[in-house]
């Protein structure tokens, strides 16, 4: 697994089919950001705990980016420049509590709610635009899409967020999920104790990990 980030930098509705997904919302602007922080990182084949606190628990197929070097106020054409590898990442959300608070740093926060996999140099992923990713839950498919369909791709999430943020050696930026989350199915799927859920990128690689009850 990568080394703990002082950053864990989010992106939200990053996706069209994951926009249409919920009835067609407004595509966003600007990339909306939140933060998670370094307590949710677990390695893959580390449990995912859900607390009682919790009752809906959903994943999230997502590309992960570590920065390589300082990157303040860079350009989007320089921006790439600036990665140091990609990883496959799993945005474990609560659901319930991410729309009962208004904002969604705790319902995403939650101790082991974001499984990451190792690093793959940025070198051998010449394009993160072009990179199939799915999610599968006890073996059935629930995500099947690809980064093109990226409203803001990782070069511009990059400039974007270090004109405002200087981002450090190690940081994550986690680039959002496409559409086939548990949250916006009929009826809904949450994660449940017993489960199994991997994450696969192509060209990245991919993490499973169990789900058990939390404490």
């Amino acid at each position: 697994m990568i080394d703990l980030p002082q950053k864990i930098v989010c992106v939200g509705l990053n996706y069209r089919d994951h926009a249409e997904e919920q009835g067609g919302v407004d595509l966003p602007e600007k990339p909306l950001l939140f933060a998670k922080w370094p307590n949710t990182l677990i390695a893959s084949g580390e449990p995912i705990r859900i607390p009682s606190i919790c009752t809906k628990p959903d994943w999230e197929a997502e590309l992960g980016v570590v920065i390589g070097r300082r990157a303040s106020r860079v350009s989007q054409d320089d921006a790439l420049d600036f990665v140091r590898g990609y990883v496959v990442a799993n945005d474990v959300s609560g659901r319930d509590i991410q729309f009962s608070d208004g904002q969604w740093v705790r319902g995403k926060s939650l101790d082991t709610f974001l499984p990451v996999g190792d690093l793959v140099p940025a070198s051998e992923v010449p394009d993160p635009q072009s990179l199939p990713i799915r999610a599968i839950l006890n073996g059935e498919t629930m995500q099947d899409s690809n980064t093109s369909n990226q409203i803001f791709g990782v070069a511009e999430v990059i400039s974007f967020v270090s004109q405002a943020i200087t981002l450090e050696p190690g940081d994550l930026i986690i680039t959002g999920t496409p559409a086939g989350v548990g949250a916006f199915r009929k009826p809904p799927i949450w994660l449940q104790p017993g489960d199994e859920i991997t994450i696969e990128v192509d060209g990245v690689g991919s993490i499973t990990n169990p789900v058990v009850a939390g404490d």
